[in-house]
């Protein structure tokens, strides 16, 4: 399977170039981005950013090169956390106004303990790949001691391990491209290749889970959503959309909408779920999808909802507002820069992506 990830927190074509940093040409050993921490910018706020949050007040915004910007005004002023890795930065989540995590490039998981000032490195690809391997063989060796065991779970393992030692002879090159925390304790990473990990202890271990999922040919997995009735969603490509009612124990594959690759789930009044080339659909409970007219073909990275209404975010600046009656653009004036995640503060939008993080005022009666 190729490695072509897309759409929401990806905008093809930059993370190639943007994930990478200039180096001394004298440099005599290969560059590890694990191990170089975030060079501070001027143009930090003008960066490729592709995620943003909250930590109480305070806004957290995380993108190219190990950035994380935090701004304690509503985003009139930002400033640059330490970081001790330079990866792109692809997703963050706080459990609570301290307690934070960011994901990226190279199996990267951040946590910070202080509102995202400060940040350590707590897994990367290189350990994800030894705990999938570490993982895999004890429950081989647990298998092999049952009398009757099934030979098709055997099978199962023993290709989940094959492809995991692949893995580690290849190094670190999995992108993880989204978190959730439902408390500091208990979260969940996921990513390329059909990644997702958990853990229950604030990040101090951690279990693989992409070999138990209906997810046989790995697909990435692009973004997990967790709604108010419980239940967490993965949404992933070829369609691929995933279902857990007892907070990621088990796994269900959900008939998909779509054979395309779908990049981002929201919840307004139902559930809605989004991919390339603007489709778009509504379900009032997860499983009976609709498809909604949307005059655009961009692809949709991602949502919110702002004062009754869906934002959608994506390609080419599309930034366009709605509901099950029809979507039109939110602002007269577009940017062609692709946008990736929105949050509201007061009376503005503030989005990040392409172009950085750009502020816009809100039309009357618009705002949370």
């Amino acid at each position: 399977m190729g490695f072509n990830i897309q759409g929401r927190k990806r905008l093809l074509g930059l993370l190639l170039g943007c994930s990478l940093i200039t180096v001394p040409a004298f440099a005599a050993t290969p560059f590890d981005r694990l191990q170089v921490a975030a060079q501070v910018t001027e143009r930090a706020t003008q960066s490729l950013l592709l995620d943003i949050t909250r930590a109480g007040e305070r806004l957290v915004a995380v993108g190219e090169q190990g950035l994380v910007l935090l701004s304690d005004d509503g985003g009139e002023h930002w400033r640059q956390a330490e970081v001790p890795v330079s990866v792109l930065l692809t997703a963050v989540s706080f459990a609570d106004e301290q307690q934070g995590w960011a994901v990226g490039h190279d199996g990267t998981v951040l946590h910070s303990t202080d509102g995202g000032s400060n940040w350590s490195l707590k897994l990367d690809g290189n350990r994800i790949n030894a705990l999938r391997v570490e993982q895999l063989e004890a429950q081989l060796d647990t298998l092999s001691l049952e009398a009757e065991a099934d030979p098709v779970v055997q099978e199962n393992l023993e290709f989940a391990l094959d492809d995991a030692l692949f893995a580690q002879e290849d190094g670190p090159n999995m992108p993880l491209l989204d978190v959730w925390f439902a408390d500091p304790q208990h979260g969940f990473v996921l990513g390329a290749y059909g990644q997702l990990l958990q853990t229950r202890d604030g990040g101090s271990s951690w279990q693989t889970l992409g070999h138990r999922l209906p997810n046989p040919d790995r697909f990435h997995l692009n973004s997990l959503l967790a709604t108010s009735a419980g239940d967490l969603y993965i949404a992933g490509e070829a369609g691929l959309l995933l279902r857990s009612r007892d907070r990621g124990e088990q796994w269900e594959a959900l008939e998909s909408p779509y054979e395309g690759s779908l990049f981002a789930m929201a919840e307004l009044n139902g559930l809605w779920l989004m991919g390339l080339r603007g489709n778009l659909f509504y379900s009032p409970d997860g499983e009976n999808w609709q498809a909604q007219a949307l005059n655009a073909t961009a692809t949709l990275n991602g949502a919110l909802a702002v004062d009754n209404k869906l934002v959608l975010l994506g390609q080419g600046g599309l930034l366009q507002a709605g509901d099950r009656a029809g979507f039109a653009p939110l602002l007269q004036e577009r940017s062609r820069q692709s946008l990736s995640a929105a949050l509201v503060a007061g009376t503005q939008l503030l989005l990040v992506g392409e172009g950085g993080i750009q502020r816009k005022t809100l039309p009357a009666g618009a705002a949370q």
